[in-house]
């Protein structure tokens, strides 16, 4: 190896958050509100987030992040199981919800128990129920990975997409 190739692998190179940030959001993502039942409380919990990734077939297994200094991550990091549901272009509104600050979010909000006994939102497009396996370090994030026990598609639409810092939709036809 020669020396310009051993100091890229030693040094990580400068790079502006924000300029990071909005490279990022280049990159189109739909939209999940994650959720989990908290055991210390027995209350629901959850969030709005684009981090969710697909990361094994076989077993079945799912990924999403949550920031350190998320309010609910302690929830997160207590339950042994959460929800994925994945948000149609008419859920801006509940996309928000859960974007925004924790007091209020579940207040006069129809959902029911999943099997996992987290709470599942009524009209999602997907909805994977999941076991926690493991969750990492990833920086200024905590990465959840959870195996999939049950899965349901309970409407057809239009996914709610994110990018460049807004909602977007599909183009018709």
């Amino acid at each position: 190896m020669n020396k310009t190739q051993s100091d890229m692998t030693h040094s990580s190179p400068v790079i502006d958050p924000r300029r990071f940030r909005d490279a990022l959001g280049r990159f189109a993502t739909g939209i999940t509100v994650i959720t989990c039942q908290d055991p210390q409380d027995d209350l629901p919990n959850g969030f709005t987030a684009n981090s969710f990734s697909s990361l094994s077939l076989d077993p079945p297994l799912v990924l999403f992040s949550l920031r350190r200094d998320a309010g609910c991550l302690g929830a997160f990091e207590r339950a042994e199981a959460f929800a994925v549901n994945v948000l149609a272009e008419d859920h801006e509104g509940l996309s928000n919800r859960f974007a925004g600050k924790e007091a209020g979010r579940w207040d006069g909000l129809d959902y029911e128990a999943g099997q996992t006994g987290a709470p599942l939102l009524p009209g999602m497009l997907a909805q994977f129920e999941c076991r926690t396996e493991a969750i990492h370090e990833g920086g200024d994030h905590r990465i959840f990975v959870g195996r999939v026990l049950r899965l349901t598609q309970p409407r057809e639409g239009e996914p709610l997409i994110y990018f460049q810092g807004d909602y977007r939709y599909l183009a018709r036809d």
